[in-house]
């Protein structure tokens, strides 16, 4: 755990009880923080409380008391609109922060020479995989690394902060909205694409809360960014003009004249000028597809930052096994392969596994984003059959009406029986059953994460037990 001193012997709002607001919360506690915790979920209460927080309803307390509210960062901070609990903090002046601009507080708060490196990623895909590859790299290479932020660990979970760690940290456009003071080292943004527009009032706000990612680079920092997409593109040649940062322009679609290119699976570097074959991706076995190679390469220039050399980074990208729920090969049943893509929550995502098969048997629904699945249809041909669930069904059906097979299955387990029974009855060769929903989980499932471990359940109960006949 990392101690928040900051607020020791003073009163502190903890809004939102879920993993990070809980962490949060903890921490500001061993630090001597009065600490005013709530959540409007009974069961998440009852988990606080059983970790040790005491509950109080912040709706009713004297505002006036607090130092500062900790906001989890999936509570509405400023779109659709404020949270009632933002509004009363802004009326009576108290800061509105999250646990990462506790973090970042409790960084700049030592010696400069005490301080770790953190490493930030965002994006809009890839961030997961990326983080995560990275992690390995570095502990491969026998770095103190700590690996967490929007994935797995809780920022304020990971180990004490010390001068030799490297902090290698997930963060998602929520908790950069509610960022002043991070500094990041190396700060990676990978791409960007039209995604929480709600959250942020439409892409504007949803560039600028990324950008934050970069906001207090010296000229001693590196900034790694995407050249994939416009967003990015723009990004890249702004902060070069007027950022104090070094800049590392990374691509799986152009071979940069400086940078970090992984176009068709080779990698390249040419930070010096000078192009240098790396390897071959296809030795990477967790790294297929042209999304991968781009964070491939974002990592490897990530890490050739931080010191490590091409033979020891080429290294640790063979040896990556790989993310949950992102295009995870849970196995085959008579030759159909299946395939859990859960984490693939907006067409983007999806679009990167529709595009690394062939006779797709694929799984899609849930709660669409704006865009729908119409991004994807240079891809539909690449798909044998759709099998739709949940409140995405309808719409789906319609954008897929005379160009895909569709049955609209309503239940995910109905989905992975009828795509297996035709998969396996098509004869196609290698056929896959990709579950890559293009949605959010939110209609039938807690999240992504608990999606993807039903699918990888229900496979794996077919996968011991016969298959039974078709009523």
């Amino acid at each position: 755990m990392i101690r928040i001193t900051e607020y020791a012997g003073r009163d502190v709002a903890v809004y939102g009880l879920g993993r990070t607001g809980l962490s949060a919360a903890l921490a500001l506690k061993a630090g001597g923080a009065r600490v005013h915790a709530w959540d409007d979920n009974e069961e998440t209460r009852a988990k606080a409380e059983a970790a040790g927080i005491a509950l109080s309803d912040i709706n009713k307390r004297d505002w006036q008391t607090f130092a500062a509210l900790v906001l989890s960062p999936g509570i509405p901070y400023k779109f659709p609109q404020p949270h009632r609990l933002v509004r009363m903090a802004e009326m009576t002046g108290v800061p509105v922060i999250g646990d990462m601009e506790l973090f970042a507080r409790a960084v700049q708060a030592l010696p400069e020479r005490g301080r770790p490196k953190v490493v930030g990623i965002t994006g809009t895909n890839g961030k997961s995989t990326t983080t995560t590859l990275i992690g390995h790299i570095l502990k491969e290479a026998g770095r103190d690394v700590r690996v967490g932020g929007n994935i797995g660990t809780g920022v304020l979970d990971l180990a004490a902060l010390h001068s030799n760690a490297i902090y290698v940290l997930e963060l998602s456009s929520y908790q950069l909205d509610l960022v002043k003071s991070l500094h990041c080292n190396v700060a990676v943004m990978l791409n960007l694409s039209p995604d929480h527009l709600d959250r942020h009032g439409g892409m504007d706000g949803y560039q600028a809360a990324k950008m934050r990612i970069f906001q207090n680079q010296t000229p001693q920092d590196l900034a790694v960014i995407g050249f994939d997409d416009i967003y990015t593109q723009s990004m890249a040649i702004g902060l070069s003009a007027s950022g104090p940062q070094h800049i590392t322009q990374i691509s799986s679609t152009y071979t940069l004249g400086k940078g970090v290119s992984a176009v068709e699976g080779r990698l390249y570097d040419n930070l010096n000028g000078k192009a240098e074959f790396i390897g071959k991706l296809e030795d990477c076995p967790a790294l297929q597809g042209r999304h991968n190679f781009q964070n491939a390469a974002a990592a490897y220039a990530t890490c050739r930052a931080l010191g490590l050399d091409p033979a020891t980074i080429m290294a640790g990208l063979k040896s990556f096994p790989g993310l949950a729920h992102r295009m995870e090969n849970i196995g085959a049943i008579d030759g159909v392969r299946f395939v859990n893509d859960s984490k693939a929550t907006n067409a983007q995502a999806a679009e990167q596994a529709l595009r690394a098969f062939k006779n797709i048997y694929w799984i899609a629904g849930g709660v669409a984003k704006a865009e729908g699945i119409m991004p994807l249809a240079p891809l539909f041909p690449h798909v044998s059959k759709a099998y739709l669930f949940g409140q995405a069904e309808e719409a789906f059906s319609a954008t897929l009406q005379g160009k895909v097979p569709v049955q609209a299955c309503g239940t995910l387990d109905r989905a992975v029986d009828q795509a297996f029974r035709d998969a396996k009855a098509a004869g196609d060769a290698s056929p896959v059953v990709l579950f890559s929903p293009a949605c959010a989980s939110f209609d039938q499932f807690k999240d992504y994460e608990h999606r993807g471990d039903v699918f990888r359940s229900l496979v794996k109960a077919m996968m011991s037990a016969p298959l039974k006949e078709s009523a």
